[in-house]
């Protein structure tokens, strides 16, 4: 099996960082972009020991099966029935096995890993370790502590989302192991490749009451009070009711916060008519692979889970996600949203079901972000602070959500009437939606830095020459200022922006209208002019 062309290049990126002296490397990638092959491929390419290393029983399974596609005998390092479900997966797929207990490369959950004998030579032997769902690896937890098992290995590490929710840096120099971070191509880069589905998000409105629960150390909602509210609100019949409005007959997850509520959810499903079952960590392997199978199959229209579908798993079939669990991790929103995304014969695209605010309290997940190994403050979406804000389409039949820069829906075209029309911010700095009386007034803040200063009557001496001083450096700063926003208007145009939607943008952007920047005073305008400066030059955007 070859690689494509983006994953060909994020293997070179990885060969290069280790080239130069970067032990370990961590590889970020969007869900669905491959990873699990990648990761096949460099452990197929290493000649002397290895050890891919997966969290969960399905990852474990599903990497040892990636390196039986690929040729790789290799034995299992975990209890005798993932081994048997590894041996079982070669033979139902290539029609032989893999496993081969003295292989010098292995698969490894990591739970039986740290406590594998710490005298077996093998250990020393390991070059290369790799790690599935590198985002939880850090120096002191257990998956730290597997890398450093192997003290003759380089490492490489994958994840979709470099990123955790209570903001400890994934990077040697902060809290984890990684030496140098590689970056693949985007989600949405990946979409437009047709590697990945083009979706679609549906936001009703939220109906569980968070303002009752704590976010933990952790930098996810305090499990015991999201259960507590989950279980006092009315999500379940908005789920059943949503999925049959708008995604009936199609196969879907639903995302819930335990096994009660799971329960609750998919006997309601079956009531409306919709097959439905809970799959948990509770739920029996033999079950388990039963259930997937029939869902694969379309028996099962529903697959209601409690933190088990949320990582890695492959599943092309899913083609709506339903979410009933509130969280402040990106990494587990990202990681549910993305088990729609992969492609299959006929879908024309994902359907997101959010009900309890995900998308508006993290953004879609592939909006722009800049990540990081080094720590952060504690936040759940990663997003910049100067990220335009969400709004979500108030036409009952559609509930999209879009950025607010935006004059109508784009679904469904509904123009949302502003609340009031007094003050800019009401507006978001879209000056035509002002009322004229304010408007004027905006407009009567702004000096013409293009007159002459008058001194006002009766002011003279130094009072005088201070006023001109003054008046000068902001007209000075004025003129640099104005022009530097004409610069960045014409980029808006450029792209195709209307005028009102470039100055809801500049607004969401620089935190305020451009009739009030035109009024600033000479130190405001130089810092603003810096702003803009940054902000084109961070788009590659020429001045001429």
């Amino acid at each position: 099996m070859s690689l494509r062309p983006y994953q060909s290049k994020l293997s070179n990126d990885i060969d290069q960082k280790w080239a130069e002296g970067c032990r370990n490397v961590l590889a970020v990638a969007p869900t669905g972009a491959g990873k699990t092959r990648l990761v096949a491929h460099k452990i197929h390419q290493e000649s002397g020991a290895s050890v891919a290393v997966a969290h969960r029983r399905e990852l474990v399974t599903q990497m040892s099966l990636a390196l039986a596609r690929e040729g790789v005998r290799h034995r299992v390092i975990g209890p005798d029935s993932v081994r048997r479900a590894c041996v079982q997966g070669h033979m139902d797929e290539i029609g032989r096995s893999y496993f081969d207990p003295n292989s010098k490369c292995a698969v490894a959950g990591v739970d039986t890993l740290v406590t594998h004998p710490k005298d077996d030579p093998w250990l020393k032997q390991v070059q290369l370790w790799v790690m599935d769902e590198a985002h939880h690896v850090l120096e002191e937890n257990k998956w730290g502590r597997s890398t450093a098992m192997f003290p003759n290995a380089r490492g490489l590490g994958v994840t979709a989302t470099p990123v955790r929710a209570d903001g400890k840096g994934l990077g040697a120099n902060a809290d984890g192991v990684f030496n140098a971070m590689v970056l693949g191509p985007s989600m949405r880069d990946l979409i437009g490749m047709g590697c990945l589905a083009d979706y679609r998000i549906v936001c009703p409105p939220v109906k569980i009451d968070l303002s009752n629960v704590h976010v933990t150390a952790s930098g996810d909602f305090s499990p015991s009070e999201l259960r507590e509210a989950r279980h006092k609100s009315s999500v379940t019949g908005d789920v059943v009711a949503h999925y049959l409005k708008f995604a009936k007959g199609k196969r879907g997850v639903t995302f819930e916060v335990d096994v009660e509520s799971a329960v609750e959810t998919a006997t309601a499903f079956k009531a409306a008519g919709v097959p439905a079952e809970v799959l948990s960590a509770k739920t029996p392997d033999m079950l388990r692979a039963l259930i997937m199978r029939r869902f694969r199959a379309g028996e099962i229209l529903q697959i209601v889970n409690v933190d088990l579908l949320g990582e890695g798993l492959d599943v092309p079939a899913i083609e709506v996600v339903s979410m009933a669990r509130p969280t402040e991790s990106f990494s587990l929103y990202a990681q549910q949203f993305g088990r729609a995304l992969r492609i299959m014969a006929g879908k024309e695209y994902a359907l997101i079901l959010d009900h309890v605010g995900n998308v508006m309290r993290h953004r879609p997940p592939d909006a722009k972000r800049t990540w990081t190994l080094d720590r952060r403050e504690r936040r759940g979406s990663n997003g910049p602070s100067d990220a335009i804000p969400i709004r979500v389409c108030d036409n009952p039949e559609c509930n999209t959500p879009y950025e607010r820069v935006l004059l109508a829906c784009p679904n469904c075209g509904h123009e949302p009437v502003p609340a009031a029309r007094s003050t800019p911010a009401q507006v978001d700095g879209d000056l035509q939606e002002l009322d004229p009386a304010v408007l004027a007034a905006l407009r009567g803040e702004i000096e013409d830095v293009n007159e002459p200063i008058k001194v006002p009557y009766g002011l003279g001496g130094a009072a005088a020459g201070g006023y001109v001083k003054q008046k000068g450096l902001k007209k000075d700063a004025q003129r640099d200022l104005q022009y530097k926003m004409a610069v960045w208007g014409g980029w808006q145009a450029s792209l195709g922006r209307s005028v009102r939607e470039a100055q809801k943008r500049f607004f969401f952007r620089f935190g305020m209208d451009v009739l009030s920047a035109m009024a600033l005073n000479a130190k405001e305008a130089e810092k603003l002019y810096v702003e803009i400066c940054d902000d084109l030059d961070e788009n590659g955007v020429i001045d001429a």
